[in-house]
């Protein structure tokens, strides 16, 4: 199974959004990955992924393949949900 890679930073206004739907997709058994802008680890993994906007959010394959990503921007829960479900996250 893939991963959903959260990139935030703490005065971003869009950034408690996405916090949530990471949270909502862990109680669904999602591998999500929370990364702090304002650490070494989480600038580190910005630069590997091109990350320029907070928040982003990246969906990647089993193979670190990226699938999907949105920046600057909050996907819905249903949009999110459809992209996982169309790629084999879960079922329901």
């Amino acid at each position: 199974m893939g991963a959903v890679r959260i990139f935030t930073k703490r005065q971003c206004p869009k950034c408690p959004a996405a916090r949530d739907v990471g949270d909502r997709l862990k109680v669904r058994g999602v591998r999500v990955i929370d990364y702090d802008l304002e650490t070494i680890e989480g600038l580190a993994e910005a630069a590997f992924y091109g990350v320029m906007a907070t928040p982003t959010i990246v969906v990647e394959d089993g193979e670190d393949n990226e699938l999907v990503a949105w920046r600057g921007t909050v996907p819905t829960p249903q949009e999110i949900e459809g992209v996982l479900r169309a790629n084999g996250f879960f079922s329901s």
